[in-house]
């Protein structure tokens, strides 16, 4: 039978093509043995490997097998563009596995681990360009195996030019926002985790892409913008060198405010909590206009999320201070009466002196503005848990993590980079 030989030699360079991807396996493995994670990853190659050593053996099967006819050729043909698409594959896993080994050197499971998240990120967005390119390329050589693509080649190539120009036009806020992705990834401009302030929103950045950056709002939602957007807008960088930031908190009272006192209960409050990191805690008048003196408080903390919460610690307790200690500092409307009525004559000179001691009395009994002590509510500690977003509870703390910034190591090396460079 004239397709006995080739059946069997096709089953041959099958047989031969499956041992021989056993054999690379195993000897790949046996070299990097100390490799864990490439045991596991490797599976990804598998099927790709296995499938171009058939192909490869196929061929070479059928060319020495059988004579040059015309399904020969055809069948030929269709291996070969199955092998190229069998090689793209491979390249592809073979990106996915060096991808896998390089992250697997970084571990994620520490406290401090955004200098591998920015690592994820580049090599994340690296494997992507190049599966793209193995794909683009795989796909040119596959057309160019049609005698008809490669008689058009020379025309293509003249055209090419032309082609190029109506294509980048028509793609040009695609390439930008790619450009601006990649920039972005390698110029350090921002890293994943960094706390930014975008169209007066605050969140961190989560994720970079080719074309666009998501950034995860202090309230679970998700900002989505284009990568150019971080190129060519100001926005505000939080976690840039540092994690560590400061914050105000702002009164508007009245011109009988106990400084010295708010003063006072500042220091206790920063006394008592462990959201201060002691660098800044101070209390100015910063205005003393329009009726009003307004109070700042200027207060800093280990990152935004501890300082969010030492912001409404500090309200919450200095609100509750001036109404049960000093409510006359609160603000008030005055109104001044003009051409008030004389005191009417004839009154008697016991109720003249009758008046102001009932007068002096009551004032003395009850002075406006000030609550006596069987009035005087007690001050009880706020719970955390309805009081503090990102810290005093399980679930705030894990919330609060998220905005901790990259980490010290990411910042020694921010400032050698700039060290450098100056």
């Amino acid at each position: 039978m004239p397709f006995l030989v080739p059946i069997l030699a096709v089953a041959l360079a099958v047989a031969g093509g499956l041992l021989a991807s056993w054999l690379v396996r195993r000897v790949v493995l046996r070299l990097n043995r100390k490799q864990e994670a490439l045991r596991e990853t490797s599976r990804i190659a598998r099927l790709p490997l296995r499938l171009a050593l058939c192909l490869i053996g196929i061929r070479i099967a059928l060319g020495l097998t059988t004579e040059d006819a015309e399904w020969r050729r055809n069948v030929d043909h269709a291996l070969q563009i199955a092998l190229i698409g069998s090689l793209a594959w491979l390249a592809i896993a073979v990106l996915l596995i060096i991808e896998t080994m390089v992250l697997a050197r970084y571990r994620v499971d520490v406290a401090d681990n955004r200098r591998a998240r920015r690592l994820r990120t580049q090599v994340i967005l690296a494997r992507r360009i190049g599966v793209a390119l193995i794909a683009i390329v795989a796909l040119g050589i596959a057309m160019l195996t049609f005698p008809a693509i490669q008689a058009l080649g020379a025309g293509l190539l003249a055209s090419a030019g032309v082609i190029s120009i109506v294509a980048g036009l028509a793609a040009q806020t695609s390439l930008v926002n790619v450009f601006a992705g990649i920039q972005l990834a390698f110029t350090d401009a921002i890293r994943v985790d960094d706390v930014v302030v975008v169209q007066k929103e605050w969140g961190r950045i989560e994720e970079i892409t080719l074309t666009y950056v998501v950034v995860h709002i202090w309230d679970d939602r998700r900002m989505i913008l284009p990568s150019t957007y971080f190129t060519t807008t100001p926005f505000e960088n939080w976690t840039r060198r540092q994690s560590e930031v400061m914050g105000t908190v702002e009164f508007d009272l009245d011109w009988r405010a106990p400084v010295e006192d708010m003063r006072a209960e500042l220091k206790r409050v920063l006394a008592t909590t462990e959201l201060w990191d002691e660098r800044v805690g101070i209390l100015q008048i910063t205005d003393a206009t329009a009726g009003f003196v307004r109070v700042r408080i200027l207060v800093s903390a280990a990152d935004s999320a501890q300082l969010f919460d030492l912001r409404c610690l500090i309200r919450e307790e200095l609100v509750l201070f001036l109404q049960q200690e000093h409510p006359t500092a609160l603000p008030h409307v005055r109104l001044e009466s003009l051409g008030a009525a004389a005191p009417r004559a004839g009154t008697t000179g016991a109720s003249d002196a009758a008046g102001p001691a009932r007068t002096s009395g009551t004032s003395a009994a009850k002075r406006p503005g000030k609550l006596s002590a069987a009035d005087e509510p007690g001050r009880h500690p706020a719970d955390p848990h309805d009081s503090q977003l990102f810290t005093g509870s399980i679930e705030a703390i894990q919330r609060s993590k998220a905005f901790t910034g990259p980490g010290e190591e990411v910042f020694e090396d921010r400032d050698k980079s700039i060290a450098a460079q100056t």
